[in-house]
């Protein structure tokens, strides 16, 4: 390599994503890869690992591929300024922030149903330990 690209397996370790599931979001365009090789391998670069971990965070939290397409599109005309008019701006702005509160829902449902499983595998812990021979 030459120093700025990698090849598919070496993003996969770094992003803990399978390959087939980094092909997946090449096939659904949420990352290109950045380069072919000479023989027609995939070359990343840290830009397309730091892409393909925001994908791997949103998915847990149960965004869709269009919705991380819609909000990819939004950071990636955020982060090329250029012409962008500053109504323009505050609508991709505005499209961040409704993904950050969604997020943030969605953390806290998480949360609530982390405590109850908890709860749960406390209870059953509980009851083993009520069953359990005593000690001789």
């Amino acid at each position: 390599m030459d120093g700025e690209h990698m090849q598919i397996g070496e993003v996969a370790a770094r992003t803990e994503l399978s390959l087939r599931t980094i092909r997946h979001y090449e096939e659904a365009g949420l990352v290109i890869p950045s380069a072919r090789s000479r023989g027609g391998f995939r070359l990343y670069t840290e830009a397309d690992v730091a892409r393909l971990t925001v994908i791997r965070r949103m998915k847990p939290l149960g965004f869709t591929l269009d919705q991380m397409r819609d909000l990819l599109d939004a950071v990636d005309r955020l982060d090329a300024g250029g012409e962008t008019g500053q109504d323009e701006r505050d609508g991709l702005l505005e499209r961040v922030r409704a993904y950050e509160r969604s997020a943030n829902e969605q953390v806290d449902r998480l949360r609530i149903q982390l405590a109850r499983a908890e709860e749960f595998a406390r209870t059953l812990r509980t009851r083993l330990d009520r069953s359990a021979p005593p000690d001789a």
